[in-house]
């Protein structure tokens, strides 16, 4: 298990349903406990999930250059190894689309990453401001400072956490991805439109 590292795992759905849900109580609570002929050791664990996954066994379910085979139900159980309690604790979830010819042979100049560097580290030097080193640790209490939001965005908020019935953690987890939208924008506090891209981020 990484310590303030990433652990990438491709192909997530292969893996067991039972070893996938071991993840939840590091991802929750950044260590882990290990029980071994009665005694036990817990070691830290806070650490950065990245998981890739076909959205179908055939993988085509939502492209359209090519239809997906598979039946409803294969959809289902495909989908059913990742438990709620799992995906619960996944912040930003990202449908990488089919690239279009036309874009692989666009030769027009993108961001460098020189440029996304130098927005990600004054992003991280407000977060240390406030005496964390990410804001994926801010507490209940320091997210209720931190993240103050103006009247629209708590109506978007509130109808969002009842619309999709968002748990406490969920709704913690969109507060905490709102704010980091509002350091890489550089801004001292979030919008309704860092909202926004955090509750889009989490459909």
């Amino acid at each position: 298990m990484p310590h303030t590292g990433a652990l990438f795992l491709d192909e997530l759905a292969q893996f067991s349903p039972q070893v996938l849900d071991t993840l939840r109580e590091p991802m929750q609570e950044g260590r882990i406990t290990i029980a071994r002929a009665g005694t036990s050791a817990t070691y830290p664990a806070r650490f950065t999930l990245i998981a890739a996954m076909i959205p179908c066994p055939c993988g085509n379910l939502g492209d359209l250059m090519a239809p997906c085979t598979c039946l409803p139900d294969q959809v289902d159980r495909y989908n059913a190894r990742i438990s709620g309690p799992l995906l619960d604790r996944v912040d930003l979830r990202v449908h990488v689309p089919r690239v279009p010819y036309v874009e692989l042979r666009d030769g027009t100049a993108r961001e460098r990453s020189a440029v996304v560097r130098q927005r990600v580290i004054a992003a991280r030097a407000r977060m240390r401001a406030r005496g964390r080193r990410a804001n994926a640790e801010l507490t209940p209490p320091e997210l209720r400072r931190h993240c103050s939001l103006g009247a629209s965005a708590e109506v978007l908020l509130g109808r969002a956490v009842h619309d999709r019935r968002l748990s406490a953690r969920a709704y913690h987890r969109t507060l905490r991805v709102a704010r980091t939208i509002a350091d890489l924008a550089g801004s001292d506090g979030v919008q309704r439109d860092h909202l926004v891209s955090a509750l889009l981020l989490r459909a």
